[in-house]
């Protein structure tokens, strides 16, 4: 190089949080399919080796992501008493899910012990405690609140092109009686309404169990 060459500015070092802020943009505008460690390389203007480096798999990235959406739920000034404050544990939980396309499908399945969702398990798990359940009670109603909200978010982000157009045609009265009785209101798609009913008959549960 001549001694009249201006040097090339250094690169700014890449972080792991850039590349889970990128692929979270990324799902947000093409969906959870189009996010790939090669996908956000190109958007960040590196090589993929150079992501592979710090988040080592797509499973990991995807880990990563589930986290920072978890992270979007705030844990502050929640309701003082058990069943209002898991109720709007959940409601947040649920707003942080819809407010990423495919929200819940990155959630699903991922098990990681990564700083936000353990936050989140943790204030679940000592509010559950404190309203009197025991130890497997709270670990296993943990998992079905979690699974609960994850599948109805899943069901409602796939909508409205996943929407079961063929159900009327399918169901008769003459072949599946009880179905075709409740036809109508199984195809409501009202998912406010249908959360806080599966949440209500959840929480009910909770609270008999702990008042034994």
């Amino acid at each position: 190089m001549s001694a009249d060459a201006t040097p090339r500015p250094e690169r700014p070092r890449l972080e792991p949080a850039a590349v889970v802020t990128e692929a979270v943009r990324l799902l947000d505008e093409q969906g959870f399919d189009a996010v790939s460690m090669r996908a956000v390389a190109d958007r960040l203007g590196v090589r993929m080796n150079t992501v592979l480096w710090h988040i080592k798999s797509k499973a990991r990235l995807r880990e990563l992501m589930a986290d920072a959406l978890i992270g979007e739920v705030s844990l502050t000034d929640l309701p003082q008493d058990w069943e209002p404050r898991v109720r709007e544990l959940f409601h947040r939980y649920r707003r942080a899910l819809l407010a990423h396309r495919d929200g819940a499908a990155v959630v699903t399945g991922t098990y990681a012990p990564d700083p936000h969702t353990l936050r989140f398990a943790d204030e679940l798990s000592g509010t559950l405690l404190g309203a009197g359940l025991g130890r497997r009670e709270t670990s296993w109603a943990v998992w079905t609140l979690v699974y609960y909200t994850l599948g109805l978010v899943q069901e409602e982000q796939a909508l409205p092109g996943a929407h079961r157009s063929g159900l009327h045609e399918a169901v008769t009265e003459r072949d599946l009686p009880g179905l075709h009785r409740i036809l109508d209101e199984l195809d409501v798609l009202d998912f406010d309404e249908r959360f806080d009913f599966g949440l209500t008959l959840l929480l009910t549960s909770l609270r008999q169990r702990a008042e034994v």
